[in-house]
């Protein structure tokens, strides 16, 4: 069997009744709720269709925002420092107009497949983009299109003959990038897909089936749960440029999955995601975390073994520096880890932050996919013990029609 992620806590949370109510209650979700069962499809109709690409494609560009792809973007900059990927895979997130920009210096139009997501199909930061990189590249092969059956951009893209795909039923944005929102551009980029799925399949029999990872995702949730008064901003601390993108994804599924009123009352609850980067953010935040207010808890996540990139700190002495002769032989790994390893214990010794650690035995899609999955039912558990709708957000829905209703009285006046 392979090595499995570690997850240590560093607090006391009992195993109450309420946990397992919750735990039922998951269990009751996955009837209805698609990201579930995710882990278990046959990836092979997704690598079949990769394969039909050619090599004159070197390009595969996301035009999408938020959970469209943040999730195939989390895993892609995970793995790209370690393995030689097929394409290289950029994303139109943003309608800033420098960004945009850069992106289009960057690529050769002729030689890049977009892929356009949107779930709705009436995404107006995605058909923004879309219609504007529509002006510099019009063939129809140029784009695949990924929707939501019955969707506006689903008869839109039968009308101009490209290519669309569907999302799974019952599958939010955030959750998605198990499925074809985060499968295809990944597996047209060269990443293993059917082991990113075998790692998120791992945890999901490790947490229904009563594993080892069961007991420790109720215990975190349950203590994230009681003391969300107290301890309401939760922030992530990798230790690895790698995850700077997972950073991102899970702020986005965080808030926008757990920030609520509570279903049951007129309450406003949540826990305010922060992601943070070692070693460089021990040089900021870190005197926040150890002598500020203690409303925050932290999760560290470091990786046990970069393999053969096991760069070591030559032995050489410096003139008047003779003092950072302990750095001497050292790698890059074992320093880096050290880092971590040295920040949480002097977080521990403060005796009243709530820590734990979640240590990958090693980069690769496997050990993503059972983080991704981890976080997912992680997030599920909290948002259930809290009393919210995990999966609605109706706030982002109010900013979006604001947007549509002031975009609409500007197209009323005339254009100078």
């Amino acid at each position: 069997m392979k090595n499995v992620i570690k997850n240590r806590l560093y607090f006391n949370s009992i195993h109450s009744e309420d946990l397992q109510q919750a735990f039922e209650a998951i269990c009751q979700e996955t009837e209805t709720i698609g990201y579930y069962a995710l882990p278990t499809q046959d990836p092979q109709s997704i690598i079949d269709y990769a394969q039909t690409f050619g090599d004159h494609i070197d390009t595969i560009a996301v035009i999408g925002i938020g959970g469209s792809s943040l999730g195939a973007k989390a895993v892609y900059e995970f793995i790209k420092p370690v393995k030689t990927l097929k394409r290289k895979l950029c994303f139109f997130e943003s309608t800033d107009p420098l960004n945009i920009h850069m992106i289009l210096k960057e690529i050769d139009l002729s030689k890049t497949h977009f892929l356009v997501i949107s779930k709705s199909g009436t995404t107006v930061e995605t058909f923004a983009i879309y219609k504007y990189i529509h002006t510099l590249q019009n063939r129809a092969d140029a784009y695949t299109f990924i929707t939501d059956p019955g969707s506006p951009l689903e008869a839109y893209a039968k009308t101009v003959g490209s290519s669309v795909l569907h999302l799974p039923k019952n599958v939010g944005g955030r959750f998605s990038v198990l499925s074809t929102v985060g499968l295809i551009p990944l597996a047209l980029s060269g990443v293993d897909v059917g082991s990113l799925l075998e790692g998120a399949d791992f945890m999901r029999k490790s947490f229904f089936q009563k594993g080892y990872m069961h007991e420790t995702l109720l215990k975190k949730a349950n203590y994230y749960a009681k003391h969300h008064a107290q301890y309401h901003i939760n922030c992530i601390f990798a230790y690895s440029e790698a995850l700077s993108y997972f950073c991102q994804w899970y702020v986005q599924l965080w808030g926008e999955s757990l920030g609520k009123r509570q279903r049951h009352s007129t309450f406003h609850v949540g826990l305010t995601p922060i992601g943070l980067l070692g070693p460089e953010d021990q040089h900021s935040f870190l005197q926040l975390l150890i002598e500020g207010t203690r409303n925050k808890s932290v999760t560290f996540i470091k990786i046990e073994d970069f393999k053969e990139h096991q760069m070591r700190i030559p032995d050489l002495s410096l003139p008047h520096l003779e003092s950072l002769d302990i750095l001497n032989s050292l790698s890059f790994n074992e320093l880096i880890n050290l880092q971590c390893d040295s920040v949480m214990e002097a977080l521990l010794n403060e005796g009243d932050i709530p820590l734990d650690s979640i240590t990958l035995p090693a980069v690769n899609e496997y050990y993503m996919g059972s983080l991704i999955y981890y976080y997912e039912l992680l997030t599920s558990l909290v948002g259930e013990l809290i009393d919210v709708d995990t999966y609605d957000q109706p706030g982002v829905e109010k900013g979006k029609v604001i947007l549509k209703q002031k975009l609409a009285r500007i197209t009323k006046k005339p254009r100078i």
